[in-house]
């Protein structure tokens, strides 16, 4: 459904954010895009959905494919229309707009008024807390709630793609776990998902595949439970320490493993 092959972005210019980054989301499929802060992960998400013009970014190589068409030089809005939708990190609901308002952002782009109604009654379905909600100020949602409504606002637009930027982040682990299940409702209703997230755990545990970004590059990809069991990518994501308390980089992981080994 969705390919990204060798993309390399570079931000005002000069700055090289993105070299050589591939990925693939096949129809059906959940896929995670794992990576601390910093990693490239929201440059490798602004690339996909149109927005890098909005930061000064431009893609200077490499392409990516929607259903077998280019998009990399489509506007946003024509993406929308394409079938991918994004939620954005940080949430971005209009805070001063009630629940049902947002909701009809997302149907901007759908001019089909029963896909729309369709659309609505499944956002419902899905987030049963926001039917009590329809008529609150979005703004005085919980930080759970304010998920629900990105999401559910997304799914407006009847995507084919839903794009998730971090949206364990900041939540409780209780809240953490309620949008891990609604990720996997919303692909059980035949919507592709790339999920991109620090939560290596929550991210992985649904997945079907997954891949690992650090300082602009791919470090690793495969099945996501083979990634869930790898040692490394345990150690790494449990916050992996040297001697001196600085973090190490996920490259350096084996390399201080064998050392350690070898002090031991």
């Amino acid at each position: 459904m969705l390919e990204v092959a060798n993309l390399e972005v570079v931000y005002n210019d000069v700055i090289l954010v993105l070299s050589g980054i591939s990925l693939k989301v096949e129809d059906g499929e959940i896929v995670a895009l794992l990576g601390g802060n910093g990693a490239g992960k929201t440059t490798t998400v602004r690339a996909i959905t149109g927005l890098l013009d909005v930061h000064e970014g431009d893609i200077t190589k490499g392409k990516i494919e929607f259903k077998g068409e280019s998009i990399e030089k489509m506007r946003p809005s024509a993406i929308v229309k394409s079938g991918i939708t994004q939620v954005m990190e940080g949430r971005r609901i209009f805070a001063e707009m009630s629940v049902d308002d947002n909701l009809r952002t997302g149907a901007y782009t759908n001019k089909d008024k029963a896909s729309v109604l369709a659309a609505f009654d499944r956002v419902m379905e899905l987030f049963p807390v926001l039917k009590d909600r329809r008529k609150s100020t979005a703004g005085y949602l919980s930080g759970g709630e304010q998920q629900m409504l990105a999401m559910g606002r997304a799914l407006m637009a009847s995507p084919q793609l839903l794009i998730l930027d971090e949206p364990s982040l900041g939540l409780a682990p209780m809240l953490v776990q309620q949008i891990r299940d609604i990720i996997v409702g919303i692909n059980e209703q035949g919507i592709s998902v790339l999920l991109i997230e620090q939560n290596a755990h929550m991210a992985l545990s649904i997945a079907n595949r997954g891949y690992i970004m650090e300082t602009g590059k791919m470090v690793m990809d495969g099945a996501a439970q083979k990634l869930l069991g790898d040692e490394d990518v345990q150690e790494f994501y449990l916050g992996l320490h040297g001697e001196e308390g600085e973090r190490k980089s996920f490259r350096d992981v084996k390399h201080y493993k064998r050392r350690k080994r070898w002090l031991s």
